[in-house]
């Protein structure tokens, strides 16, 4: 699939055109070209993304990466910054987008993203985070206040009893 194709897909799952959609797109390019990735079929790519915006949605479509597969995991920093890795050969990268030229409009930061290439709109370091595990799977429990099931590691004992997180009163003496 060439680059034209893989924007109008990003497009597509995202719902509209914009930069941040661009930022991902690019960093996905650019992750691809310098770890020889493909799409993730499991867990081959990892992505830890620090921020919760537009260009994760490029990630997911253009890498396979997921929440639901265990592959794509937040590190939120509010910084548009990428890391990826590649399981079978173990290397990996950090894309940290630098600053745009100042006193852009929006339609103006959409089109210098579209036109610059990778390269030039990211600088690649060194991930701070180690290549999570590969995601477990969990035992469920039922929690005995509220009767919804939830993950093992997510269960919690109070008072002798199973409760899940929502309904875990956390203990402090100073905000009684």
């Amino acid at each position: 699939m060439n680059e034209t194709e893989l924007w109008s897909k990003c497009v597509a799952f995202h719902g509209h055109e914009c930069g941040g959609l661009t930022i991902g797109f690019k960093a996905a390019l650019y992750a691809m070209k310098l770890l020889d990735l493909k799409h993730s079929e499991d867990e081959e790519t990892v992505c830890i993304s620090e921020n919760d915006a537009c260009g994760v949605d490029a990630v997911q479509v253009m890498l396979g990466c997921s929440a639901g597969k265990g592959n794509l995991l937040f590190h939120l920093t509010g910084k548009q910054a990428f890391s990826f890795y590649n399981r079978k050969d173990g290397r990996s990268v950090r894309l940290v987008l630098r600053p745009k030229p100042e006193g852009m409009t929006r339609e103006q930061t959409f089109a210098y993203y579209q036109k610059t290439a990778p390269e030039k709109l990211f600088d690649v370091k060194e991930p701070r985070l180690e290549l999570p595990e590969e995601a477990q799977i969990f035992d469920s429990y039922v929690c005995e206040v509220c009767g919804e099931s939830a993950a093992s590691n997510w269960i919690r004992i109070q008072n002798g009893r199973k409760v899940c997180v929502d309904c875990y009163k956390t203990y402090d003496r100073f905000h009684v």
